[in-house]
């Protein structure tokens, strides 16, 4: 049975300490359950709780204030791209019609 590269320092030399697994090369500690929760935390899901993959199309559930101007709700918004680091709190970046390249929140959006 092949154990599981170190979450933290992706080093293979982890061991088996009864249900936790050990890395000794940077000390780091965790079990399958916490390395699947870590894993579900990265996926991004919209407002209905749906993952988003970069390439979708999604549509604005709700109108977003830009200076003077309005997405309007139902807005339709194609090709989105997912960000690896967040930019304020934003973890989507699109291209809407009008408005040319903006960073979104996945909680305003659906797929």
């Amino acid at each position: 049975m092949s154990l599981p590269a170190c979450p933290a320092c992706q080093e293979n030399h982890t061991y088996s300490d009864g249900h936790l697994y050990v890395c000794p090369m940077c000390f780091h500690e965790w079990t399958d359950e916490s390395q699947r929760l870590a894993e579900e935390a990265l996926i991004i899901r919209d407002a209905n709780g749906n993952a988003l993959n970069t390439g979708d199309d999604v549509t604005v559930i709700r109108d977003l204030k830009l200076g003077k101007d309005v997405i309007r709700q139902g807005t339709r918004v194609k090709n989105i791209r997912l960000l690896e680091h967040l930019v304020d709190g934003h973890d989507i970046e699109a291209k809407v019609d009008g408005f040319g390249s903006l960073y979104l929140k996945s909680s305003v959006v659906k797929k």
